[in-house]
This record gives structure tokens, sequence and C-alpha cells, in this order.
């Protein structure tokens, strides 16, 4: 299973929200860069790095962020945040970007993502899905929707989509541990599926249980910037899964 940091951003910063909440913003760091060189330097090789401000403002904004990180570290990043038109999703690509991230988009018009799968490659993507009660939330989480998580799976995993994430927001950013049932479900159900599990996460123990379920990778937020996972436990695990 992969480790994967996540930094997300607002105004150029790295923060967390609660639960989705942009009232409820912490800063972390004023200089992202700082913390990816941590990740790198403790040996982790990818980076899950979210524009906030794209995501509200459904326009890409930081990308001068991804761009410096980028061109600064050896991470595999992908970038995700406000990516509605093909001049986000170039914009992430001659940024630095491996792979995009797409949320919204994918349930808005699945038809113009669709297009994106063929004309850039669908290996080229990672495919969000943010859920409440098994619900997709979109637009920054302030939206859910009335579609179901493994109808939206289903359906992209036939045009292509291997590799998806998951966040329950319901447990984002709380601290209180990750949606194991919900994940259990999702790795039974697409066997398949590279999927990565993001939200909750609040102990080593969560993620060793994530692997153990099945989980091909989990995203590690604020559990990192509270203390609550340190890089070293990190980079044990790292390299206790790479052997397997």
């Amino acid at each position: 299973m992969q480790i994967i940091p996540a930094i997300d951003i607002i105004e150029g910063k790295c923060v967390r929200l609660t639960q989705g909440d942009y009232s409820q913003k912490k800063v972390y760091n004023e200089h992202p860069l700082e913390v990816a060189m941590e990740f790198e330097d403790a040996g982790l090789q990818r980076l899950h790095l979210v524009d906030l401000d794209g995501a509200k403002a459904g326009k890409v904004k930081n990308w001068k962020v991804l761009e410096t990180i980028a061109g600064k570290t050896g991470m595999v990043i992908d970038f995700g945040g406000g990516i509605k038109t093909a001049g986000d999703v170039d914009i992430v690509f001659n940024s630095g970007a491996a792979l995009a991230t797409v949320g919204s988009i994918a349930v808005k018009d699945s038809p113009l993502f669709g297009h994106w799968l063929q004309e850039y490659g669908a290996d080229r993507f990672l495919l969000g899905a943010d859920v409440k009660d098994e619900k997709i939330a979109i637009g920054g989480w302030l939206e859910t929707t009335d579609r179901w998580i493994y109808d939206f799976i289903e359906e992209y995993m036939e045009k292509g989509v291997r590799q998806l994430f998951c966040t329950d927001v319901s447990k984002d950013g709380l601290l209180q541990g990750p949606s194991i049932d919900l994940y259990r479900n999702i790795v039974k159900k697409f066997p398949d599926l590279h999927f990565i599990a993001s939200g909750g996460v609040s102990s080593i123990e969560d993620v060793h249980e994530l692997d153990e379920i099945g989980c091909k990778g989990v995203i590690i937020g604020k559990a990192i910037y509270e203390g609550r996972v340190t890089l070293g436990d990190l980079m044990n695990i790292n390299k206790i899964t790479s052997k397997k």
C-alpha cells in the first residue's frame, strides 16, 4: 500500500479544513514547499496536492504552488481543485503534475470527462469521489448529490478509470478513524480498482487496517500535521508494504 501525504492549499498556504468546512480552516505552514520537502526527505514518493481556492472558485488557482513543488522535488504529484476545462487540465500537466485529480466535473459533465479520458489517457487522471452517507459530494464538499458511490465507480471503470480515491466527508479532519466498512465494500465490489482511502486517519493503526482490507493507497493529511502519525511511522510502514 502506498502512503500519500496531502497538502491542501488556500491562498498559497498549507491548511486543513474540518469536514470540508472553509470556515474551519487551520494554517499549518505558509510555505507548502517546505512541507513537501519534509515528506520527500522521509522517503515518501507521492503527493496529493489540493487547490481548495480552485475547488471553491471552479477554476485552478494555486498552480504556482504546484509548479514550485514539482520543480524542487522529485515527488509524483496528483493535483486537483477547480479543474473544469481542458485549459485547466493543460495548466495542471504543464505545471508538473503527473496526475490530474478530477471529481466534480466527472459528476456534472460525464461526456466532457469521458472526452478527457480519451484525449489524455485514463492513466493521467486520479478520480476523486467525495461522499456523505455513500452519496457523492461536489464543489469542494459544499454540495451533496443523489449519486450513489458504487454507481459512480462502475460508470467510470467502464470508461477506463483504474485509480480512484474516496473521502468520507463526515470523517474528514475529525481524526476519529476512516470509513472502514465503506472502503471494505468498495474494495470487495471492485477488485480491479486501484483504490485509495482518504479521510479520518487518526493513527498508524488505521493505516495498517486499511492495508489489511485491501486498499492500494492511503491519503493522510491532518493526522500528520497534528502529530498523530509521524514521518518515522510512515517511513516504516512504507518499507513494510513495499516488500509485500
